[in-house]
């Protein structure tokens, strides 16, 4: 009975999902086509009160959800054990990083899915002085003054900085620091709950985002929702393909076994949309598979940080969205900008429920891009996070493959074991 209350939690959570786009897009419609102009805003700024509160609680847990989850991974490596093995598989996640970055950007470029929504900004998370955020200012922008107002201000990119070197310093002390570890990784799993509670609430939001979004912009609004859903699964299909003729160069002919042997793992982490959710399947089926358990055991973990190739692929591919929908150029040293931005930041990030979204929030002040647009997104974020937590999934399971292969412990040719 309680199996079946788990299984079944996402699904109706799914569903309540679906209600409230049905019945956002519904009250917006009507009061779009029944009220005035001027009622109409009315409606739609009180419901801006629920979006607002839902983006402060989303911001909330940015900086220590990011603090907790890379200081703790990075304190938990093993110098000696990463060695060779970890360096193989950071270069073969950098390489699928660029792969993916550059899909999501080429493909929005393409499509343009934001463009004709002509939204108008209410608000900005930038600061009022910000100016420029080139490459200069990129690079000196990563070292933070001080922790303190990094957190405060949200600043993803030095968190990042000071959580790597706050995460190195643990690991070279290794038992003088094994209380600050297990204090970094029960903030973790802390911070985690507070999401899953956040993110419970986001059925109410995107009920208020899509009502009032429809309330003053009419139903139009909903051509570019198609845009972006077909235009992000068109790129995850190429990422697939891509992924598949790695795989073929790795594993040889048994490629095919390989994807047959992770499907399970592929369909729960689609079904639930938590590529984490997989992990023990996955671990557990590329070892009977045939890759050896201790690059599994490394190079697993690690791709769970390093490796969302889908989360990777999204953040591109929605902050472009975002500046078509409201109609904001962003010059090609921006564009650059963001790239290394979101490789960066989605390696803080585990592969959780929705974190996608964490990431694009906290990147959106970078770019001077409306607080308001995140909601767009969000409004259809869980149908894109089932297809982008599968890809992450098969992303990994060809790293751990790849990294056996160049270690000389995968056999192409062997069979399986059973």
């Amino acid at each position: 009975m309680i199996g079946r209350t788990r299984k079944s939690a996402p699904r109706a959570f799914a569903v309540v999902l679906g209600a409230a786009i049905v019945l956002g897009v519904a009250f917006g419609w009507w009061c779009h086509a029944f009220l005035g102009a001027t009622q109409a805003a009315g409606v739609a700024s009180m419901l801006s009160i629920v979006s607002t509160a839902f983006l402060r609680l989303i911001r909330m847990i940015v900086a220590p959800l990011v603090f907790a989850t890379l200081a703790s991974g990075i304190a938990r490596m093993d110098s000696a054990q990463i060695g060779r093995v970890g360096a193989k598989a950071l270069v073969w996640f950098f390489g699928a990083s660029c792969v993916s970055l550059a899909l999501g950007w080429a493909m929005a470029t393409l499509v343009q899915p934001g463009v004709g929504a002509a939204l108008t900004a209410q608000g900005s998370l930038a600061p009022a002085d910000a100016g420029t955020f080139g490459f200069a200012e990129f690079v000196t922008h990563l070292v933070p003054r001080s922790i303190v107002e990094a957190m405060a201000n949200n600043e993803i990119l030095q968190i990042v900085v000071f959580s790597g070197f706050f995460g190195v310093a643990m690991a070279t002390l290794k038992e003088k620091a094994a209380t600050m570890i297990a204090l970094c990784e029960e903030l973790a799993t802390i911070m985690l709950r507070v999401t899953d509670y956040v993110m419970k609430a986001s059925p109410i939001a995107i009920f208020a985002a899509l009502a009032a979004t429809v309330a003053t912009q009419g139903l139009d609004i909903l051509g570019s929702y198609a845009r972006f859903i077909g235009g992000y699964y068109a790129a995850l299909g190429l990422l697939w393909l891509l992924l598949a003729g790695a795989l073929v160069v790795v594993a040889g002919r048994r490629a095919l076994a390989l994807l047959a042997a992770i499907r399970e793992s592929v369909v729960l982490a689609f079904a639930t949309a938590s590529s984490e959710a997989a992990y023990p399947r996955l671990l557990e089926a590329l070892v009977a598979f045939g890759a050896p358990r201790r690059i599994a055991n490394l190079v697993l973990p690690l791709g769970y940080s390093f490796n969302l190739d889908g989360s990777m692929m999204y953040c591109t591919f929605a902050i472009l969205f975002i500046a078509q929908a409201y109609g904001i150029s962003m010059p090609v040293g921006d564009q650059l900008a963001m790239f290394g931005l979101a490789m960066i930041a989605t390696k803080g990030i585990a592969g959780v429920p929705r974190a996608a979204i964490v990431v694009v929030a906290s990147m959106l002040p970078y770019f001077h891009l409306p607080a308001e647009g995140l909601l767009l997104v969000l409004a259809v974020d869980h149908l894109l996070d089932m297809g982008r937590s599968a890809t992450n999934v098969v992303g990994n399971a060809v790293a751990t493959i790849a990294v056996s292969c160049w270690e000389r412990e995968f056999h192409r040719d062997a069979a399986p074991p059973p």
